[in-house]
């Protein structure tokens, strides 16, 4: 396989580490070539309202976006959404909204294919230094009771590389999306 070359973001967060961590432990995935951005930077929307969330999640990302392309229109761009995210951009949960209108937007900005990741629950990587303390008694439990809901930071980061590498019939990629990419 040809190795990719990856702009990654948000690496000093739980996902954007565990998905760096898996990129570095890829056989296929040196780093040698700006072929895709994994865009896992983030925020909670808890305590925000919907101009400072929009400003975080929708603005910073866009803006992110469009400098990538302006570099290399033939890039992937892969985007760390979530889970329920609305892409009516009309339903009532605020967050939801706002990243339904970055899919969308990401969608038709003109890279070669953009991908908008939703995963539910991300069992962290072994060795990972960014988990918050109130998210660690649920890594035990969560996947056990829910295994529908769950992924591993390995099977997100294993699809984000072979998405890039052998593309996808769908741009929004559901749990059972992204379990099927990371075989």
């Amino acid at each position: 396989m040809n190795s990719i070359k990856i702009i990654l973001t948000g690496a000093t967060g739980m996902v954007g580490e565990g998905v760096l961590m898996e990129c570095l432990e890829n056989s296929n995935e040196n780093l040698k070539g700006y072929d895709a951005v994994f865009f896992c930077a983030g925020i909670s929307s808890v305590g925000m309202n919907e101009e400072q969330y929009t400003k975080i999640t929708f603005d910073t990302t866009v803006h992110f976006a469009k400098a990538a392309l302006s570099q290399n229109e033939d890039m992937v761009f892969n985007y760390v959404s979530g889970l329920y995210t609305d892409t009516t951009e009309s339903g009532k949960v605020m967050w939801a909204r706002v990243k339904g209108k970055t899919e969308n937007t990401l969608r038709k900005l003109g890279f070669r294919d953009a991908y908008n990741f939703r995963p539910g629950f991300m069992k962290p990587v072994e060795g990972q230094e960014n988990v918050k303390w109130f998210f660690k008694p649920f890594i035990l439990f969560f996947p056990i009771l829910f295994p529908s809901k769950s992924l591993t930071l390995q099977e997100v980061g294993r699809a984000m590389i072979n998405v890039v590498q052998r593309g996808y019939p769908t741009s929004t990629l559901e749990i059972k999306d992204i379990k099927n990419l990371a075989i």
